[in-house]
């Protein structure tokens, strides 16, 4: 097996996951990407090589539709994933450290909630909690909605590429994965990162993520100027800064 070949897993619910995992020593830090994003991203890679040359066991991986998974993208929703994620910890003994980029920021707080014992620390990046009610049917118009409705899906434009097609199971599988409506406690070192010219998820999330959520030592960072990609030199650094500041203060 090459460096670039994934090994795979398959999920409880019969879904063939891929995935990179790295020896080292824990707790293993586990990169959970973004909507429609895949493993192979600058922050994915970026981590393990770090987490390579520090000796730090990591694993990332794509959720199914995502990637080098199987199944299709419109045949999921954040359930599916979440389930994905937590099926992918199962590769993994002992506590970890969750890296949530944007969607991934949602996944693992579903993830931290499920299993907090796991759990050793959290860095959010751009955490995205609850977008598929609040960006996306909060923002569709009233033909949008009835697309949805009548169709089952609507197309969103994406600055990353094809449209996003969205789904009406994406839509209402969601809401019953809300973490902001109910209580979320984070009873570990917690670090949320947050660009002001993130396009995609506004500063006033991270504003509200940080004001909801309990936990005895949750910071957030804001840096001015950065985007949703969070991926130039300075803010890779800030990421694993935020690892390294969870892990010692677990």
């Amino acid at each position: 097996m090459t460096d670039s070949d994934p090994s795979t897993f398959v999920t409880p619910q019969n879904r063939r996951i891929a995935y990179h995992l790295t020896d080292g020593r824990g707790p293993a830090v586990v990169f959970l990407g973004g909507f429609k994003s895949d493993m192979q991203g600058t922050k994915a890679v970026h981590l393990e090589d770090w987490a390579r040359s520090q000796g730090r066991a990591f694993l990332r991986f794509d959720y199914s539709g995502h990637g080098e998974s199987d199944g299709a993208f419109t045949d999921g929703a954040i359930g599916d994933w979440f389930e994905d994620a937590m099926a992918a910890l199962g590769l993994i003994a002992g506590p970890v450290v969750l890296v949530g980029s944007s969607m991934g920021g949602w996944i693992s707080l579903l993830v931290s909630r499920a299993m907090p014992k796991r759990i050793a620390g959290l860095v959010t990046i751009a955490a995205a909690p609850d977008f598929t009610e609040d960006s996306m049917w909060g923002g569709f118009d009233a033909d949008q909605k009835a697309a949805l409705e009548a169709e089952g899906q609507v197309a969103l434009p994406s600055d990353y590429g094809e449209p996003y097609i969205i789904t009406k199971r994406l839509i209402e599988e969601g809401r019953s994965r809300l973490v902001l409506r109910h209580p979320l406690h984070l009873p570990f070192p917690t670090r949320f990162l947050q660009g002001t010219a993130d396009a995609d998820v506004d500063m006033s999330v991270a504003l509200r993520l940080l004001s909801h959520a309990e936990g005895p030592d949750m910071r957030l960072t804001l840096v001015d100027g950065a985007d949703h990609r969070f991926s130039d030199e300075t803010c890779l650094e800030l990421i694993t800064t935020a690892i390294d500041e969870v892990t010692a203060r677990a």
